[in-house]
């Protein structure tokens, strides 16, 4: 104990070199005598959206001892605490994309040539269900889903269609998918090449993450291990082919929507990218070789320094980890980039402009905590598709962030805020804790078998449920100042004919297309499949210039691997 308070008195003693500490401590005795213990509001707990308890008043004690260069530092330096670049905002700006795909394909290119003339810098394109889930639209299972919440993309014929008249050598693509990602990609080298832009010269990145689909979003084919070799290829693929492409993009955001707290996406996040990274060294990758193109996507929630503390414990626990465990060399492979979304499980069906201040301070928290890319929702979101209006206004919400709120004048403006940084210490702390369990669970792997993390998120969600419903946790115009107006905002519909018109096109392409070339293309893939030594990614590529349809592959692909069934979790 007298080591402690030590090291704490030293630690004050640091913060405070150009003051009086008995000052310090008159004022803060002083404080406490003021306050007379009150600490309630409307009989409110103060903790985080995690549960984490908030002291009412943090001060030089909460940072004492604390090694400044080696757990805050310089931005550009390790521990990257305060951001990747040296100069962040000031030098370069996030790129500001919104998560877009509706109907057909000529809608959504429609909707990107929109988003890109109001200033948008970046694409990122939502799939339909049926190609989330490999089906193509003339399925029996994609009947009534095709393109309601995305857009539908069966073929490269799709893809020449949503990229028509954009230039893939200069804008960058996000593409949200997992189970047949590999197949999409393969769909993006090939109508690249048609553009006349080689798979090296493609930028963006593919979110291609399955455990967290194991783990939360239930959007796999495959069993684990056959999905995580296509993941291992894309990487391998990556590394060799296309060196500004981001071939994964491990994703805490999903989690994080089906129930996690913060703590929980953080910890389950950055484990499985931990996972990823052991599969492809196992595979005989050099961690240097694929570690600088990793990218991580995160989600910001409703707890404005919470969600800034997570983002700076992240770097921190990344750069640790690759540097110490895995031994990377290149301070690139330390560097955790990552992309945002704000919260959609905080958007409200009710009172849905509200929707727009909630989006507003997530995007901010977003570049406070040093974001590379952000998605900004929608106020309808809750309802539908993002209308062309409500699209618009999500976009200049970060528009707004970004040059007019200031928070891009200096970087890591929060730096040695007592409050964050003993937050963002905690988070790391916590975070720790639960990478012990995991390992001792077996590993990720062991752990969604075990269903750990099913079991984890779920009373996760029920304890934030609880608290909604008790008036613990308030929601504006949920449970506390409601209102029994009729919702007045212009929704998105998305007609029945799209289906009709996606069907009637994939009969088109069948009858035109090459069908020997297309069986030959195929059984190369299935007998690839069957050989485990085999990058699979390069058969993709030539079945998608074949204009094979996704269903077709994953059709071929589920014959050898089979299809996951997830165990009954009690």
């Amino acid at each position: 104990m007298a080591d402690l308070m030590d090291s704490a008195k030293k630690g004050i003693e640091q913060v405070l070199s150009k003051s009086d500490r008995k000052k310090y401590e008159e004022a803060r005795a002083k404080f406490e005598e003021q306050r007379n213990g009150a600490d309630e509001l409307d009989g409110r707990k103060f903790i985080t959206v995690s549960g984490l308890p908030i002291k009412d008043l943090y001060t030089p004690d909460d940072v004492a001892g604390k090694d400044f260069v080696e757990e805050v530092g310089f931005p550009g330096q390790y521990p990257y605490t305060r951001g990747v670049h040296t100069d962040m905002y000031r030098k370069r700006l996030w790129t500001q994309r919104l998560f877009s795909g509706m109907g057909n394909a000529r809608q959504t290119n429609k909707r990107y040539h929109f988003l890109l003339s109001q200033g948008q810098m970046g694409l990122s394109v939502a799939f339909d269900l049926p190609t989330l889930m490999g089906y193509d639209s003339d399925h029996a299972f994609a009947k009534g889903e095709v393109g309601k919440c995305g857009v539908a993309v069966d073929s490269l014929k799709d893809m020449e269609i949503v990229f028509d008249g954009i230039d893939l050598g200069k804008i960058s693509t996000s593409m949200t998918i997992n189970a047949p990602a590999a197949i999409i990609l393969a769909m993006y080298i090939a109508v690249g090449e048609k553009k006349g832009v080689p798979s090296e010269q493609l930028t963006g990145t593919l979110q291609n993450d399955i455990l967290k689909e194991f783990i939360a979003q239930k959007e796999w084919v495959f069993p684990p291990l056959p999905h995580m070799r296509l993941i291992v290829d894309t990487i391998e693929y990556g590394t060799y082919h296309m060196p500004r492409w981001n071939t994964i993009s491990i994703s805490g955001y999903h989690i994080r929507e089906a129930g996690a707290t913060a703590v929980q996406e953080l910890a389950y996040t950055l484990a499985n990218g931990f996972a990823y990274i052991e599969a492809a060294m196992a595979r005989g990758l050099d961690v240097d070789q694929f570690a600088p193109r990793l990218s991580l996507f995160f989600n910001s929630h409703l707890d404005f320094f919470e969600e800034i503390a997570k983002y700076r414990a992240a770097r921190r626990i990344w750069a640790r980890r690759l540097k110490e465990k895995y031994k990377a060399k290149n301070p690139r492979s330390w560097l955790m980039r990552f992309h945002t979304q704000t919260a959609g499980v905080s958007l409200t069906a009710q009172q849905p402009e509200n929707n727009i201040v909630r989006v507003g301070w997530q995007a901010m928290a977003a570049a406070l905590g040093g974001t590379q890319s952000l998605h900004t929702n929608s106020m309808d979101e809750t309802l539908a598709l993002p209308s062309e209006k409500a699209a618009l206004i999500a976009l200049r919400t970060q528009q707004l962030v970004a040059l007019e709120s200031g928070v891009t004048n200096t970087i890591d403006p929060l730096a040695g805020s007592y409050f964050v940084e003993s937050l963002t210490d905690q988070m790391e702390e916590e975070t720790e804790k639960i990478f012990n369990e995991i390992e001792q669970l077996g590993g990720v792997l062991a752990g969604i078998d075990k269903g750990y993390f099913q079991r984890e998120i779920a009373k996760s969600a029920y304890a934030y449920q609880k608290q909604v419903e008790k008036g613990e946790r308030i929601v504006v115009g949920v449970n506390k100042y409601v209102m029994d107006d009729k919702v007045d905002i212009p929704l998105l519909e998305i007609d029945d004919s799209v289906e009709t018109e996606q069907c009637e096109a994939l009969r088109q392409l069948r009858q035109a297309r090459d069908n020997a070339k297309v069986d030959s293309t195929l059984a190369e893939l299935k007998a690839a499949c069957k050989d485990e030594s085999k990058n699979l990614m390069p058969y993709l590529v030539e079945c998608s210039k074949a204009y094979v349809t996704l269903g077709e592959m994953v059709d071929v692909m589920r014959e050898v691997f089979g299809e996951y069934q997830e165990p009954p979790m009690f």
